[in-house]
């Protein structure tokens, strides 16, 4: 008979990480492109990704 076993993965962490890493390459390209529509995509990408980062957690956090 098997047993039942429990395993958990860390899908939430990493997913979070790694858009949380291209939400801080966005917000520094908003600050480096200041007066530009750079810094407008900068910022849009920065809002986009933390918002992506924090569904991530959201939905794959056990």
């Amino acid at each position: 008979m098997a047993t039942e076993s429990e395993t958990t993965t860390d899908m939430g962490v990493g997913l979070a990480l790694a858009l949380s890493a291209v939400a801080t390459i966005g917000a520094l390209l908003m600050f480096t492109g200041a007066p530009d529509i750079t810094a407008a995509w900068g910022f849009a990408a920065a809002m986009i990704f933390s918002a992506l980062a924090v569904v991530g957690i959201h939905l794959y956090w056990e």
